[in-house]
This record gives C-alpha cells, sequence and structure tokens, in this order.
C-alpha cells in the first residue's frame, strides 16, 4: 500500500481534514467484539467501551485543553460525574455510528484511500509522503501497515456517513436568505447612561431596615468553613527537570529524529481573488474573469499597488484586510493550480490570472525560503524540554508509589517525602470545600473531599496522594481549621448598607429611565448626553448583552430614532437610540455565508436526529461503577 502512494504523489496531495493519525485508537475490534468485560464502561450492542481506551480518551481531552490554555488549564475540569459522562455518550455516539458504518458496508475507493493516507503531514518528509517514515512512525507504535490502513478505511465510511446524512438536510434559500439577512442586518446606536451615584443621596435608610434585610438572610451572612494546609507536588515535569539530557543523550535524540527537522521549501505570497466556485453558472463565470483580467491590469500597471488592490477587490475576506497576505505554506499546502503557479514564480513577481475551484486569483509571491534541516543547536531547547519529559515521565512512573506510600506511612509530616524527592513544601491562607473556594493544584474535588474529611481535620495527619492530573501526584495536610460560624450584625452592617443603597438607588434610577423612556418615544427632548455612534448585529454585538440586544433590535426599524432602555446594574439605567439600520443585499456575500452557515447548522441537527435515532435502536449498557474510578 505504501509503495502504491510513494508512485503517485500527486495524487496523495489532497488532503483529507477529517482524517488523523488516530496512534491512539483501540482497534476496530471494538466495534465488532461481543464479550463484555467486567471492566467496561458501557457496552453498545455487547461490543465494550473499556476503562482503557476511556481513560485514554481523558488523557487525550486533558492534553488538548493544557495545548489550548497553557499552565493556567485545570484538567479536574473533566474530573466531574456531569464531565464524565459527557465525554462517555459523545464515545458512544462514535460507537454507534462506527458500527453502523461497520454494517452498511461502504466502499472506499484506492484513490481515495491513497489520498487520505498520502495527506498525513505525519508521514511527509520535504511536502511529501515518504513511505519510509510512515513505516516507521507505525512500527513504533506497534502498528502493522494492513490494520492501520483498514483504520484509515474505517474512518473514512464514517465520514461517508456523517457527510450523506447532514449534506441531506433540506432548507429553503428563500428562508435561509431571509434569516441570514436579518443575522446580517446592522444598527447604529448611541447610548446615555443615567447613573446610579445622583440618587444615592436621595436613599433614606434606617436601622430597623438593616437588621430586617440580616434576619430574613441570615444564611447568606454564614463565614463557611475552610483550613489553612500545607502540600508537596511530585510531578513529571520536576522530576525531569531534575536530570536534565546530557550532551550525549541530546545527539543521539537528534539523530534519530533528524527526518523531523527537515523542512521543505516555504514560500509567502499574497493573492487577490474573484469568487466563483467550480458550480457556479458559466456566465457568473466568465464576468468574475472579466473582472480578474482588469484587476491584473491593474497590478501590471502598478505593482507597488498590489496591497491595495487586495484590500479593495479580493473576495478572500480573510487575507484581504492583511493586502492579500497568506503567510508562509510549503508543498500540499494550497490547492493544486495556485501552488503550481505559486511555486513557479520568483520573488517579487506577479502570476498572470490563475483558475482553481474557489475562483480566480492573481498572486504576487514576496518571499521564498529554502528548504532546510534545522540544526541540533536550534532545536536544543525544544529537544532537551523533550528529553526531560520523557525521562519525568519514567520516573514519575518509577516513583510514585513510593512517594505515596511515604505519605501514608510517615503521615504526620510532608517533609520526610518532600526532602526524599527534593520538593518545596507550599503551605495555603485559608480555603474553602469546593475547587471555587481553592487554587491551583488544590482545586481537585477529591483532595479537597480528603482534607476536609472529619479525620483529616481531628488528627492533622496526611491525607492520601491524589493524582490530579496525569503525572501529577499531591499530599497535603490540613494545619488549622475553623468551622462554618454566623457572622454578627455589626461585621456585615456596613455590607448590607451598601447592597440596600445600590439596590434602591436602582428603583429610584430605572423609574427615571422609564420615564426619559416614554418621553422619548413621544418625541421630547430630555436633554440627555449621547455617546459615539457603535454598529451593532445579530453576529457582532459589540460587547453587549444577549437581554439588552435583544431589546435594540427589536424596535420598529420604521421610525428613527427609536429608542430602548434597560436597568444596568451598578451602571444604572442605560437608553439606546437606534438612529440607522442597514439591511445587508440578499445576494451579497455576507448574507449567503450567513446562509451556508445555517445550512450547515441544519446538517448539524440532522446529523444529531440520526445519531440519536441510532442510539435509541443499540442495546447500550453503562456500568457507572468503573465510569466514576480514578
Amino acid at each position: 500500500m505504501f509503495d502504491l502512494v510513494e508512485k503517485h504523489k500527486r495524487l496523495i496531495q489532497v488532503m483529507l481534514g477529517l482524517i488523523t493519525v488516530p496512534f491512539a485508537f483501540f482497534g476496530l475490534d471494538a466495534y465488532t467484539r461481543s464479550n463484555r468485560s467486567a471492566d467496561d464502561v458501557a457496552a453498545v450492542d455487547g461490543a465494550g467501551i473499556s476503562q482503557r481506551e476511556y481513560s485514554e480518551e481523558l488523557r487525550q481531552q486533558q492534553d488538548r485543553l493544557r495545548r489550548l490554555l497553557g499552565p493556567g488549564a485545570d484538567p479536574s475540569a473533566f474530573d466531574t460525574p456531569e464531565a464524565r459522562r459527557g465525554m462517555l455518550d459523545a464515545m458512544i455516539d462514535q460507537r454507534v455510528v462506527g458500527m453502523e458504518a461497520l454494517r452498511a458496508r461502504l466502499v472506499v475507493t484506492k484513490q481515495r484511500l491513497d489520498g487520505a493516507i498520502g495527506g498525513i503531514q505525519a508521514f511527509q518528509k520535504d511536502g511529501r509522503f515518504d513511505a519510509e517514515t510512515a513505516k516507521m512512525l507505525l512500527r513504533a507504535q506497534g502498528l502493522s501497515e494492513e490494520m492501520f490502513v483498514e483504520r484509515i478505511r474505517h474512518e473514512i465510511r464514517m465520514e461517508q456517513i456523517s457527510r450523506s446524512i447532514a449534506g441531506g438536510a433540506i432548507q429553503s434559500r428563500q428562508v435561509a436568505g431571509r434569516l441570514a439577512a436579518l443575522e446580517e442586518q446592522t444598527r447604529d446606536i448611541s447610548e446615555a447612561r443615567i447613573s446610579l451615584q445622583a440618587f444615592l443621596s436621595q436613599v433614606k435608610l434606617d436601622e430597623a431596615m438593616l437588621k430586617k434585610h440580616y434576619e430574613a438572610r441570615l444564611t447568606d451572612f454564614v463565614a463557611p468553613e475552610g483550613i489553612k494546609a500545607e502540600y508537596v507536588v511530585l510531578s513529571a515535569d520536576q522530576l525531569g527537570a531534575q536530570e536534565p539530557a546530557t550532551e550525549a543523550e541530546l545527539t543521539a535524540a537528534y539523530e534519530a529524529r533528524v527526518v523531523q527537522y527537515r523542512q521543505g521549501e516555504q514560500r509567502r505570497a499574497s493573492h487577490i481573488l474573484i469568487l466563483a466556485g467550480a458550480d457556479a453558472p458559466e456566465a457568473d463565470r466568465k464576468a468574475a474573469r472579466a473582472k480578474a483580467d482588469e484587476i491584473l491590469a491593474e497590478v501590471r500597471k502598478s505593482p507597488a499597488r498590489f496591497a491595495e488592490l487586495a484590500r479593495k477587490h479580493s473576495q478572500d475576506t480573510g487575507s484581504a484586510e492583511r493586502g492579500g497576505d497568506l503567510g508562509l505554506f510549503g508543498r500540499g499546502m494550497m490547492v493544486k493550480p495556485f501552488e503550481d503557479a505559486a511555486f513557479k514564480l520568483a520573488e517579487n513577481q506577479t502570476s498572470g490570472v490563475v483558475e482553481s475551484e474557489f475562483g480566480f486569483h492573481i498572486i504576487r509571491l514576496t518571499e521564498i525560503q529554502a528548504g532546510k534541516t534545522r540544526s541540533l543547536d536550534e532545536v536544543r531547547a525544544e529537544l532537551s524540554a523533550d528529553l526531560a519529559r520523557q525521562k519525568g515521565v519514567r520516573r514519575f512512573a518509577e516513583v510514585a508509589e513510593v512517594f505515596s506510600n511515604l505519605v501514608y506511612e510517615q503521615s504526620d509530616s510532608l517533609q520526610p517525602a518532600a526532602e526524599k524527592f527534593k520538593l518545596k513544601v507550599f503551605t495555603t491562607d485559608w480555603i474553602g470545600r469546593t475547587p471555587a473556594e481553592a487554587k491551583g493544584v488544590l482545586a481537585n474535588p477529591k483532595l479537597l473531599g480528603a482534607l476536609f474529611s472529619p479525620d483529616s481535620i481531628k488528627t492533622r495527619r496526611n491525607a492520601d496522594a491524589t493524582e490530579v492530573a496525569p503525572n501529577i501526584l499531591v499530599a497535603a495536610r490540613v494545619l488549622e481549621h475553623r468551622p462554618a460560624a454566623q457572622r454578627k450584625f455589626e461585621e456585615v452592617r456596613a455590607d448590607i448598607e451598601a447592597l440596600l443603597l445600590r439596590r434602591e438607588a436602582a428603583k429610584l434610577a430605572k423609574a427615571d429611565g422609564d420615564g426619559r423612556l416614554a418621553r422619548l418615544q413621544k418625541g421630547e427632548d430630555t436633554g440627555l448626553k449621547w455617546g459615539p455612534v457603535l454598529s451593532v448585529s445579530r453576529r457582532t454585538p459589540g460587547g453587549l448583552d444577549a437581554q439588552t440586544l435583544r431589546s435594540i433590535l427589536a424596535v420598529d426599524p420604521s421610525k428613527l430614532p427609536a429608542y430602548a432602555g434597560a436597568i444596568k446594574g451598578d451602571e444604572g439605567y442605560v437608553l439606546y437610540r437606534v438612529v440607522k439600520v442597514t439591511d445587508a443585499p440578499l445576494d451579497g456575500p455576507a448574507v449567503k455565508s450567513a446562509a451556508e452557515r445555517q445550512g450547515r447548522a441544519a446538517g448539524s441537527q440532522q446529523y444529531e436526529a440520526y445519531v440519536t435515532s441510532l442510539r435509541s435502536r443499540a442495546k447500550i449498557n453503562i456500568n457507572t461503577e468503573n465510569l466514576e474510578k480514578k
């Protein structure tokens, strides 16, 4: 199979965005095995979803969260009953669709399969599919070529089902166009604020009112239970940092991975695109070509104006505002006609009109970066970090149990564990029972539950070491404890007074604002000072909350200016004046794009209904006990 792909390099440039290397995929047997296991978290028509599969999916979700949010990520967000059940439901959805794909016996052509495999970036070298690289990666994962090819074939079948179902959604073009036009309609508004401060002096409060509020809401004035704790963190990252890679290890790792550091030639280009899809009427395509020819003539007359002309004429909204700049790209990253033209140009040279499936392009090449292999010095930092992570993970696996045992056996102090593994002992301020009342690694429900257990509070002994995230163990113990207690009126009097002052002032501001709004709607002048004009729409609310935006969009646009108003908490009362309403043209690109989004949404809804139907016909058993195992 890989030899065949190697011989058809042009074919394999087709990129299938939905196909990725499923290295964490546990095999098609998961769809077909009928033997139930006591360790499964669920079973679909007798085919189990094992704890191993579930744990791997959980790990991948947490890794994605870390990549997205960086050090601030909290993997414990997935460690709630709701999150765990939600993730399992998603896996069950995949399973029922996968089983349907097997039953349907859909045909996957050799061309489609070769294109999918050839388009996987991990298998490429210098922008081209490389059979040896693919074989090496598969061997590293313990996969045979035949097994991998069958998995990709199965992924394509599932994609065929999802696309056929979603693509079958029927939506009225007229209705979609009208809805899209409403979505793109903009309203120009300005606002005037009636501040609470103007009414605070009018509010009269007495001691009886304050005490009445306190006594009616005693539970609002309870000081929550809290603890102060100390803790240590054992993580793979810390252990790896304690044993940095040697020069010999770096050199060996570099030589083993040198293929990963080879970068093919990169080019940077700008373009002007006149849209004309392959399915557009011939007359529209001819008109688009004629417009592209006119723009090309302008470009050739004044090449230095390319960016200006791109901003003015290009219908690629993503790049037009940047003067048509598309950034750096290598082979296989653009559609073929565009790529062929761009890689024939010299630097600062402009192409003729290039036709692709999207329409007609005028391309200007702005930079060429020759292909190269990054040196050891260039990759030293990232390679050192990667080797440290690997060492840390291995070391963590070796010592995690020793750490846990030491914390348990010498439970009156964390110092022995800290000294043995060279860890710092941290001390907290007052924290509460819930993750929202704790910070960092302590914001873990299981760990907080252990710390707030009666035994931990009474004995002050170490709580069991808890894995708060993959390869991160935390051991902690209570230093001080304070029970929940009712706060006295004198302690909270100032807070109550401030609250009631704002509340009563808001009532006065609302009465004043409603009165002014009524006068404005009658055409009277209220002496308000209006702020600068801001354009808002359903897609671009301009920072307005949903309720306020709805009130602005609900005003009658037939007679302008029109007015709306709302009380906005501590901001006071805010009045909005609508001075202009702009409808998007039904045949404009924005409305067409919005209609396409609505079509995709309808397709998504239809696919969800299809999956729900499959689930209703399947026999699904969920082992709640196994699902909640940590």
